[in-house]
């Protein structure tokens, strides 16, 4: 690579296209206009009176029909029909001014079509529903503090745990794809922005719409199903349960769109040079995800409209009495479930092997085998859904097969972390803050790996099924791997996203608070499931008081631990202020070479891309002073 890449010129202003008062306040009023039109219209369709939300005998079709004209209604009032209004009308396709580079705030109260700003609002938006899930954690350690002393009562607590599975599994589904692969994927190939950069906005409005109508079964009973749903439960369930139906079938959608968006950027709008071997480990991550996305969530999006149905249409898909099957939810929810796993966890192989070669000062170790890897593991995620239903009653022929499956996708996921050990290997280590999450990232990854072993193999399953075992290696593979790299790609990304930079010192405090209280939340669970107590029940033997009191204790201090972040990030945005380097990690990726903040149209002309995406071991020449980068692409 051979050239620093130059800013770009102002953006040369528009001609706004004369709709005005498209935002986020008449997206809400037209939201709850729209949900009362169509529940008053579904109370007409099924000839029954309008029910008060917290009454039995609810009307499933007014209920479905209010979330689909609420969440119509607020994308009509962000102004998401009016580009197809003004093309049918025969207007050009331009952008108006107000989508890119309008000064101020308001652009993040609005539809955008920038990347950047986008990334900006899935950073706010996940962060604001992310912390109502861990909210609901708290309530839930809570309640677990006395095993017979309720706070709650029995179906408040499983339409906690029902809320803060749901919210954090729909959630951060697009947790690391919405800010990170919307804000670099463009840059990291060169280009000036995503191939459907409307689609991209949509994707991140369906979200947020998303989790208000899971936060609004609330007002429904809530649901207490957990957030698998599994029939027939929800058959039965409370009105609460229509709400998360229509959650995870806007996430699905919004999964979907971004997904087909990422992956059709990523093909076709490679600048010159960035050939598939030359492409960031980061953006091969994204891309992986992407076909998991795509593929993956079309099937839950069909399996809660058969759901829907059997609430609405009086059809029976589910239904044992007429002739439907409760195991045929089980499996087509699995088959989206666990590559949506690997959804979480891929992003965090790409942060961690992108970040890894700028902190050791050293290429990337084993490229090829990292993307084989990637790629592996997103292939053989969908072979080893039905270890999920070991104990359920499946055909016992096909445990095998599916044990056999399980332990295979162990091969791919350890390409990649070999990659990570290799990176690390007689590397020049420089203990940043981003540096201390990817550590994290690998030392809760590992015993994330360790316990799945236990879970795919039939004998042990059958023991530590449905456990506070199961939970807790989850959590380990999850939020030790996801939520670690995602802070890893916060402190590293984050000055050049904001131009401002963050308290070291502070960071690394957050980080030992975090990592030492996450492994004293989790660990001690593994001993609680093995001495038998079981996930979303009430109660528990006296006997594991003392390790469910210290559980809680250590899920506090982690709760407080990511308030603290909080604070880091409102004193380095808010009130510190102080101006980030261009390039204060000397990386030499391209989105580094560009100046902070980042230019509304990102390049001045279009770079061209030559040799290793990683050149950490070629010599500097002495003009660029010996330890700055290399340059990331000829502009």
């Amino acid at each position: 690579m051979t050239a620093v890449a130059t800013p770009s010129p102002t953006a040369t202003p528009r001609q706004r296209n004369g709709l005005i008062g498209f935002n986020l306040l008449t997206g809400i009023v037209l939201g709850v206009a729209g949900w009362w039109i169509a529940y008053l219209l579904g109370g007409l369709i099924h000839g029954a009176s309008i029910k008060a939300f917290s009454e039995t005998g609810q009307n499933d079709i007014q209920i479905l029909l209010g979330y689909a004209g609420g969440v119509l209604g607020f994308l009509a009032g962000l102004g998401f029909a009016n580009y197809p209004i003004r093309r049918v009308l025969g207007h050009p396709p331009e952008i108006p001014t107000h989508e890119i580079d309008e000064p101020g705030l308001a652009k993040y109260f609005r539809i955008s079509t920038d990347h950047k700003i986008i990334s900006k609002q899935y950073f706010v938006g996940i962060a604001i529903f992310f912390f109502v899930g861990g909210l609901n954690a708290m309530l839930i350690r809570t309640e677990l503090l006395s095993p017979t002393t309720h706070v709650f009562g029995a179906n408040q607590y499983l339409t906690i745990v029902g809320m803060h599975g749901a919210m954090m599994l729909g959630m951060m589904t697009s947790g690391m794809i919405g800010p990170f692969a919307n804000y670099l994927v463009p840059l990291m190939i060169g280009s000036r922005r995503m191939a459907f950069p409307r689609i991209e906005a949509l994707t991140f409005w369906l979200l947020m719409a998303a989790g208000v109508v899971l936060v609004s079964t609330i007002f429904f009973g809530g649901f207490q199903t957990g957030w698998t749903g599994y029939e027939p439960l929800s058959d039965q369930g409370t009105a609460g349960y229509d709400a998360y139906l229509g959650f995870f079938t806007l996430v699905s959608i919004s999964m979907s769109l971004l997904g087909l968006n990422l992956a059709a950027t990523i093909v076709t709008m490679r600048a010159p040079g960035m050939t598939w071997s030359r492409l960031p480990i980061f953006v091969w991550s994204v891309l992986a995800t992407s076909m998991l996305m795509v593929l993956a969530a079309p099937m839950l999006t069909a399996t809660l409209l058969m759901g829907a149905m059997d609430r609405t249409a009086d059809t029976g898909f589910f239904l044992p009495g007429v002739g439907g099957s409760a195991f045929l939810w089980e499996n087509l929810f699995w088959v989206f479930g666990h590559p949506e796993v690997y959804v979480l966890a891929i992003p965090g192989f790409g942060i961690v092997l992108e970040l890894l070669p700028v902190f050791a000062r050293k290429p990337l170790w084993g490229y090829r085998l990292a993307v084989a890897g990637m790629m592996g593991v997103a292939l053989f995620s969908f072979f080893v859904w039905q270890h999920h239903l070991f104990v359920s009653g499946i055909n016992a022929d096909l445990r095998p097969f599916y044990m056999l499956s399980t332990e295979i996708i162990s091969l791919p996921t350890g390409f990649t972390f070999l990659c990570v050990l290799g990176t690390l290997w007689r590397g020049r280590i420089r203990m940043t803050v981003p540096m201390l999450f990817c550590l994290g990232w690998a030392f809760n990854f590992l015993f994330g790996g360790i316990s799945g072993v236990f879970n795919s193999d039939v004998p042990s399953d059958v023991t530590t099924h449905g456990s506070f075992f199961v939970m807790a290696h989850f959590h380990y593979t999850i939020m030790g791997g996801l939520v670690f790299s995602l802070f890893a790609a916060i402190y590293y990304w984050g000055p050049k996203m904001t131009g401002y930079q963050f308290n070291e010192r502070l960071g690394k405090i957050q980080f030992w608070a975090m990592f030492i209280s996450f492994n004293s939340t989790f660990g001690p669970l593994f001993a609680v499931g093995f001495l038998g107590m079981p996930r979303r029940v009430v109660t528990y033997p006296s006997g594991l008081t003392g390790l469910n009191v210290w559980v809680s204790i250590s899920a506090f201090v982690l709760g407080l631990s990511l308030l603290f972040f909080l604070w880091i990030l409102v004193k380095a945005v808010v009130f510190d202020r102080i101006p980030a380097e261009d390039n204060p990690w000397h990386s030499k990726s391209i989105e580094w070479q560009l100046p902070t903040p980042i230019p509304a149209y990102d390049f001045n002309t279009i770079p061209t891309f030559s040799g290793d995406p990683y050149p950490y071991g070629e010599p500097v020449p002495a003009a660029m002073g010996g330890e700055m980068p290399a340059t990331a692409g000829a502009m």
